[in-house]
């Protein structure tokens, strides 16, 4: 896959103060979106979760943007607009922030609004990595080739370090819209449960969540 033909994924999930002015939460959604401007991003869209499992961590809203290299997303984080949101925006009302990236395994279109978003993170036990990145890799796979409701399947291993809290393999599943996401739920019992067994010994810990990609907070270059 030639750098231009790349997809770069970036997750960013905060954790929202409970006590948090909502007009600041806003403004944070608000900035965040509006850094689709700086031509570096190509997909950006903000919101709060629909619903986040983990046993360890929570959250409370996600960014997820798209770019077209590495060099853009690197330059994005630098960049003095960036900083500010980070500073003004981000800091005075989040608890906490974890951040992942990964080079896609495909290329396709930007999710639409309203679309369903599925992420999911594992954090796999050292002596492992190998053998249950393959695993989860065919799993995943396995999985979009049996529900066709599911439009795309993005996966790939994490390649920023920092701010990953020790989550190294990423997935995101966009479905049409959350009705079609909790009928996978009610139809994938058996196939999930069956990746999980698979990966059990090999998966330290998992994080789960689910975000509708709102239909007036989306930006596309």
């Amino acid at each position: 896959m030639s750098t231009q033909e790349q997809i770069i994924e970036h997750i960013v999930l905060f954790n929202v103060k409970a006590d948090a002015d909502p007009t600041k939460v806003a403004a944070m959604i608000d900035g965040l979106n509006s850094m689709v401007s700086l031509d570096l991003a190509i997909h950006i869209s903000t919101g709060e979760l629909l619903r986040s499992r983990s046993h360890s961590l929570t959250f409370s809203h996600i960014m997820h943007c798209r770019f077209r290299s590495n060099d853009n997303l690197q330059a994005y984080f630098t960049h003095p607009e960036h900083l500010r949101v980070v500073t003004e925006n981000i800091q005075p009302i989040n608890d906490d922030l974890m951040v992942v990236d990964w080079i896609s395994n495909s290329i396709s279109d930007a999710p639409k609004p309203g679309s369903a978003m599925r992420v999911t993170l594992l954090k796999l036990k050292e002596d492992l990595v190998e053998n249950a990145k393959s695993k989860f890799f065919e799993g995943v796979e396995g999985i979009k080739n049996q529900f066709k409701a599911i439009e795309h399947i993005s996966y790939g291993e994490n390649f920023s370090h920092a701010l990953t809290k020790g989550y190294s393999i990423s997935s995101i599943a966009v479905f049409p819209g959350p009705t079609d996401l909790e009928a996978f739920d009610s139809e994938s019992e058996l196939v999930m449960n069956s990746l999980k067994e698979k990966l059990k010994d090999s998966v330290e810990s998992e994080l789960v969540v689910d975000f509708v990609i709102p239909l007036s907070k989306v930006a596309n270059a």
